[in-house]
């Protein structure tokens, strides 16, 4: 990859590598440089500009950060689309990550263009959950660098193990002195982990503490797992705990851990059924050892001796106040957005002559059936149509698809009428909100990935647009959660245009293949001239 200042007449084809301001908004870096942006730069006074030219043998960011992220995904993680050079990696369900540090670390060695970040390895996360981002850095990565990476992937890299164990019991102990108030407050801390994991609690039972009254309650357990919260502290393996575990028929496979809080944890088995017990200060929200290894065990993970005594690096739990409770799930976590698109189809097609735009044949569906196929493709969570309350035809093209149709008396008064119908009933549910139209038929779903990728409020992108490859303004347009209630404020048939004026700061425009984002079909002649292009 070049990379430096050259002429405007050298630039075309090149990637801008400084945002430049202009008199009516801002170039942004890592533009590929278009007939037209060469014309604003030279209409801004500019006759020179610094890019970056790729060669042959390089592969540009975002198909180099998609590539690998295509080799490293694996079972219940998902990929974004690659912006910017980035692609990240999320959970699609809760469980423990466990991830390969040798090969994270060799990858990142092949060359600093390329960069693997990660969660650390048995993480525990939730759904949704942010898990890794490839970055490239530079404009370009060379291929025999991607090549080598992949190469490096080859057997996996990260392993998501969902939680699986549903059901647990709880041996209380007492002493003389112990207080009703200190049981259910232990009994309390358990049941709000165990909830948190996705694991019931069918038993729970209070018992003196002596060996032979715990070991008779332990027989009787009958859960998947079993937890003892001893009334006094574990002093030693012959303690009444842990000899109750051994009296039952059972064994310990380790007593202690260097984790604090949670060193006087001990973990056993009975049979197949491991046994648990907590440390006192499970008795408390904070994070403590005991939550690293009921998250494993819950998880499928076999934990052993090893194990815990590796747990030491990272263990002490106590100087970190800051860190978030995991029984009530890592709330500060990176997540992925949840977007809905609005396909607005409630229209009138008053240009098309009698006929009907959005029932016009492509391909032997109708467009609107088409539309919402390629929405529903799309790496969206959700997607709603919006029809008139007589559009009885087209509700029908949408019969067995999975969409949430949306019926709004409004659609006389133009796209605000819609628009309004369809963020009502996305706003509780969504953090941003994808403005569709029904008759753009060359949309596919990697379009609405690009918009979905670039979404990023925490880096002021709160609202994206989708332009043409030559750099046309065009739909579909993004609207973080921001703007959900200017958007019910719309009127008339200007849409969002309004707040696009006014929140130019929160704007990234994104260039889609080809010219899709600003193909609608409103005419018998748009139709006509459209199918002549595909050679029908």
């Amino acid at each position: 990859m070049k990379f430096g200042d050259v002429a405007l007449s050298d630039a075309l084809g090149a990637v801008l590598a400084h945002s430049v301001a202009l008199e009516n908004g801002r170039l942004r870096k890592g533009t590929k440089l278009t007939e037209t942006d060469i014309g604003k730069l030279h209409n801004a006074g500019l006759t020179h500009v610094t890019v970056a030219q790729i060669e042959d043998d390089d592969i540009d960011e975002n198909s180099a950060a998609q590539t690998l992220i295509e080799h490293i995904t694996a079972p219940h993680l998902s990929a974004s689309a690659p912006f910017t050079g980035r692609c990240n990696l999320h959970a699609q369900t809760s469980g423990v990550l466990t991830v390969n540090a040798e090969k994270v670390a060799a990858m990142n060695a092949v060359d600093e263009a390329i960069t693997l970040a990660t969660l650390p390895n048995h993480t525990r996360v939730d759904d949704r959950q942010m898990i890794a981002t490839v970055k490239i850095i530079p404009y370009a990565a060379q291929k025999s660098h991607i090549a080598a990476v992949r190469e490096i992937a080859l057997g996996g890299v990260f392993e998501l193990h969902p939680f699986r164990t549903k059901t647990a019991d709880l041996i209380v102990t007492a002493l003389p002195g112990t207080t009703e108030r200190q049981i259910t407050k232990g009994i309390q801390s358990v049941t709000t982990r165990l909830t948190a994991l996705g694991v019931e609690l069918i038993n729970q039972v209070t018992t003196d503490h002596t060996p032979d009254t715990i070991a008779t309650a332990l027989r009787q357990s009958s859960a998947e797992m079993t937890l003892i919260l001893g009334a006094s502290a574990t002093s030693d393996r012959r303690d009444a705990c842990p000899e109750a575990v051994v009296r039952a028929g059972g064994r310990i496979e380790r007593f202690g851990m260097p984790v604090d809080p949670g060193n006087l944890l001990f973990l056993g088995q009975i049979g197949e059924r491991p046994v648990i017990g907590l440390p006192g200060c499970a008795r408390a929200p904070a994070l403590n050892g005991a939550d690293w290894v009921l998250e494993r065990i819950t998880a499928g993970l076999q934990v052993t001796s090893a194990d815990i005594a590796h747990m030491g690096v990272g263990g002490l739990l106590k100087e970190i106040p800051t860190r978030p409770q995991p029984r009530m799930g890592n709330r500060r976590a990176p997540r992925k957005p949840k977007v809905t698109i609005l396909l607005l189809a409630g229209g009138q097609s008053r240009r098309m002559q009698g006929r009907d735009k959005l029932m016009e044949d492509i391909d032997g569906s109708p467009l609107l059936t088409h539309c919402a196929k390629v929405a529903i493709a799309s790496k969206a969570d959700h997607v709603a149509v919006v029809l008139g309350p007589d559009q009885h035809e087209r509700t029908a093209a949408l019969d067995g698809l999975d969409v949430q149709i949306v019926k709004t008396p409004d659609v006389t008064e133009g796209m605000g009428g819609t628009l309004r119908a369809g963020v009502s009933v996305s706003m509780e549910q969504s953090d941003a909100v994808i403005v569709a139209l029904a008759d753009m038929p060359d949309l596919t779903p990697q379009h609405f990935d690009a918009i979905i990728a670039a979404f990023d409020p925490a880096e002021g992108r709160s609202i994206v647009r989708a332009q043409s490859e030559d750099g046309q303004n065009g739909h579909p347009i993004l609207f973080g959660k921001r703007f959900f209630e200017g958007l019910m404020n719309v009127e008339g048939d200007q849409g969002a245009r309004a707040i696009l004026g006014t929140a130019s700061d929160y704007l990234v425009d994104v260039k889609t293949t080809g010219q899709a984002a600003v193909t609608d079909l409103d005419t018998p002649e748009a139709w006509a001239k459209w199918r002549k292009n595909r050679g029908e």
